[in-house]
């Protein structure tokens, strides 16, 4: 795994080597192995490298092409790129290393920029094609691989991390108010924006053309739910898992050492069981755990690493939050609040004491409705249907009023389900993916920036990708949306800073491109049967899983935030929230916050995830937002 950074130079002389070595360096932690530089007269182009295949320095980058017109560099990994070699080598291509960069030039030498359409991995990646002029860059199907780019006069500015970018002394840092709204009410900030105007990300399945014209994005791959399966469930567990296996074994190609995240659930479990059925040695797995008990998982996570005598390590995160926060927030050029990011932080690092390259089980939540949140949304979707559309619009908000403000855990329940019966399915899902309740964001948002929204709200994004979803059924469109925003957005962002943090490549067999799209043409009857979350990867799984690890109750990577913020993050939060110049103070009502922090620490009500997200903006608007 690797970082990236560049820019282009059409119109002026912009940029020089030591802008490039302030580029790499500041993403170092992304791969401390090599490094490089290319410069000529209208790009450079600089590379981090881990060394994962071909561990010599014939893998280093910028790489050339054989004829020496085209330069790249590369963050990631191709899966198949053994057999595209193969495929390359008889019609006449040579290679001198081992790499899947040089498969990479290869193959954009022989297919220009239908290469990304035959390539199944994780990667961002831009090609410099001399002769051309042209700089050519794209992104993984599902966004597993950052990229960020400012356009500009001279082209674009580009790297793999926000903080590449902010070495460029003329770089704007103008912060854009729906991007604010959006990570307090998602706790990140969607693809294609950034917390700041005029930078963006490239959104997954796009590439970016760019020469002295101009530049064009273009979209090459979508995943569609519209063609389903009409295989009975023993055909498509039995053909489920055989693409599980292949998607398993094909990462596990490494010169390094490689091991896997386990937490004990069904995904990480039955991944390990895979590898553990495809090595000749014992797997390394790693697992984090809790002093809560609520909240701990290492138990589950011990009886699958003794079922495959794998060799096992686990840390428990007891004081060590506060003392790293900071350090850990920093990692996130953007707002970021996802609190899972602190066990992910932790268990890389456990992780990259071990090993090198980790499998985990991310995707299989998304892939076959494993979350909470699409269980009961289906079945408020279902009281939806048979609830008169006037008595919907009419009594349920009279109730959403009367229960506004409840302290009654089941009573703040019926208000939620009132709230969410009176929308419709698209809004619904909004109000299950929101971290940040509308009526706290009303009573504290500052009235100048309120104006500055102009009427924007974050739910245009869940109702966009839902109404333009290639699917039929509600569950279908709820888990395209989720590929489109919370798992590019949110899961991939997290797994990606805090194992870079740690210099540790991460690889998600569930994730792979091939298996998404089998996974698109099973019915949803078979993802989320009678309740039961993610009954056919169970199924697929049953042959070596027992009951007990399939049917407990999911656990997820959660923490207790709540208490973190009574207890050992406490001072640390209040000089955040409550002594800082600008910031939070800028956006809301502080007397009102302040009301919240003590309601949240007297227990009146619980505020955790509104606290923290505000408690995480500050850190990262302390460091970025303010132009050292």
């Amino acid at each position: 795994m690797c970082g990236i950074a560049g820019f282009t130079r059409f119109s002026s002389s912009f940029g020089d080597q030591a802008l490039l070595e302030r580029m790499g360096q500041v993403m170092f932690h992304r791969g401390p192995d090599a490094g490089g530089e290319y410069l000529d007269e209208l790009v450079g182009l600089c590379h981090r490298r881990l060394s994962i295949i071909d561990l010599s320095a014939a893998g280093n980058q910028p790489m050339h092409s054989s004829d020496g017109k085209l330069v790249i560099v590369f963050n990631g990994e191709i899966y198949n790129f053994q057999a595209l070699r193969a495929e390359l080598i008889e019609d006449g291509y040579s290679f001198t290393s081992k790499t899947d960069t040089e498969v990479l030039l290869a193959l954009y030498q022989r297919d220009g920029q239908k290469l990304v359409e035959k390539i199944n991995g994780m990667f961002a990646f831009a090609i410099w094609d001399i002769e051309k002029q042209e700089l050519f860059l794209a992104r993984d199907r599902l966004g597993k691989k950052p990229l960020y780019y400012y356009p500009c006069a001279n082209g674009i500015v580009f790297g793999s991390e926000l903080k590449c970018l902010m070495e460029v002394p003329e770089l704007p840092r103008v912060i854009r108010p729906d991007s604010v709204y959006d990570f307090f009410t998602y706790q990140y900030i969607p693809d294609p924006k950034t917390i700041f105007e005029d930078i963006f990300k490239l959104e997954p399945g796009y590439t970016l053309t760019v020469n002295a014209s101009g530049y064009q994005k273009k979209q090459y791959w979508d995943l569609s739910f519209s063609d389903q399966s009409g295989a009975s469930e023993a055909e498509v567990a039995e053909e489920l898992l055989d693409a599980v296996r292949h998607a398993v074994e094909q990462r596990m190609i490494s010169d390094v050492p490689l091991g896997a995240f386990l937490s004990g659930g069904v995904d990480s479990s039955g991944v390990v069981a895979l590898m553990a059925q495809s090595s000749d040695k014992a797997v390394t797995t790693c697992s984090i755990g809790f002093d809560s008990k609520e909240f701990d998982e290492v138990d589950f996570a011990r009886e699958i690493a003794e079922q495959f005598k794998t060799d096992h390590h686990e840390f428990t995160v007891k004081e060590n939050v506060a003392d790293n926060l900071e350090k850990i927030a920093a990692y996130f050029d953007e707002p970021f609040a996802d609190p899972s990011l602190v066990p992910t932080y932790f268990v890389s690092q456990l992780a990259r004491n071990q090993v090198t390259v980790a499998l985990a089980g991310d995707g299989g939540d998304e892939n076959f409705a494993g979350y909470s949140k699409y269980a009961v949304d289906e079945v408020e979707n279902r009281i939806r249907a048979r609830v008169p559309v006037v008595l919907r619009k009419t009594l349920f908000p009279v109730f959403e009023k009367l229960l506004a403000g409840a302290r009654n855990p089941l009573l703040r329940k019926a208000h939620t389900l009132c709230s969410t019966l009176s929308r419709d399915a698209a809004y619904g899902f909004f109000l299950s993916n929101s971290t940040f309740r509308q009526s706290v964001w009303d009573s504290l948002v500052a009235d100048e920036f309120q104006r500055k929204l102009n009427g924007y709200h974050p739910s245009s994004l869940t109702q966009d990708y839902y109404h333009k979803a290639p699917a039929q059924d509600h569950l279908s469109k709820i888990l395209y949306t989720d590929f489109k925003t919370y798992l590019p957005g949110d899961i991939l962002v997290k797994v990606d800073r805090m194992s870079m943090a740690n210099s540790l490549e991460v690889r998600a067999p569930l994730l792979d491109y091939e298996l998404v799209e089998y996974a698109a043409t099973i019915p949803s009857d078979l993802k989320l049967h009678k309740g039961e979350k993610k009954h056919i990867l169970k199924k697929a799984f049953s042959r070596f899983l027992s009951r007990d690890t399939l049917y407990r109750k999911k656990m997820g990577f959660s923490v207790p935030l709540g208490e973190w913020l009574r207890n050992e993050i406490k001072s640390q939060a209040e000089e955040l929230l409550f002594n800082s110049k600008a910031g939070l103070c800028d956006y809301f009502k502080m007397d009102r916050v302040q009301s919240l922090w003590d309601e949240h620490q007297t227990r009146k009500q619980d505020y955790s995830n509104e606290l923290w997200n505000m408690v995480m903006f500050q850190l990262w608007y302390d460091r970025y937002a303010i132009r050292k």
